[in-house]
């Protein structure tokens, strides 16, 4: 590993610690030239997810691009940070897991609907009126008719 300050390759590790999530190691390391410290991150390479719109094209998976799609959803709404970042890795962990290298953006829309269904009713609405190109106040009464039967036979149960 290259020092940052003056580019020599000698170094030694000082300190390893693992993340949270155990996902990345963290090392404190000492340049053997210049006597300067600084920190390296060590995490597994991914494979790209590559996703297929609707229109045929294909293009990386963009955790940001979700995120901003989920958090204009849950706008001012009682949702933190925190359950949309879980919500996040949860979707990207399960979208490892198929295996595939190319998933149709439908799969991962009716995910997110799925889990925000799980989260909170109104931030699922909004999402899926984009996600389904909802086109007038009926497409809405729809989902909203769907929703509530949904809610009442889950109360029945």
């Amino acid at each position: 590993m290259k020092c940052p300050f003056c580019g020599e390759i000698d170094n030694k590790v000082i300190d390893s610690r693992l993340s949270k999530d155990a996902t990345v190691i963290r090392r404190r390391r000492e340049c053997l030239v210049c006597s300067r410290r600084f920190t390296t991150y060590e995490h597994v390479e991914k494979v790209p997810i590559m996703i297929i719109k609707k229109d045929g094209r294909r293009e990386m998976f963009n955790r940001d691009k979700v995120r901003n799609g989920i958090g204009k959803a849950c706008e001012k709404r009682n949702i933190s940070m925190n359950v949309i970042e879980d919500l996040l890795d949860e979707l990207e962990r399960d979208l490892r897991e198929l295996g595939e290298k190319e998933i149709p953006s439908r799969k991962i829309g009716e995910k997110i609907m799925s889990r925000l269904h799980a989260i909170d009713d109104v931030a699922y609405v909004r999402f899926a009126s984009v996600y389904r190109e909802f086109k007038d106040v009926n497409d809405f009464v729809d989902e909203l008719k769907s929703l509530l039967n949904s809610q009442s036979s889950d109360a029945t149960k």
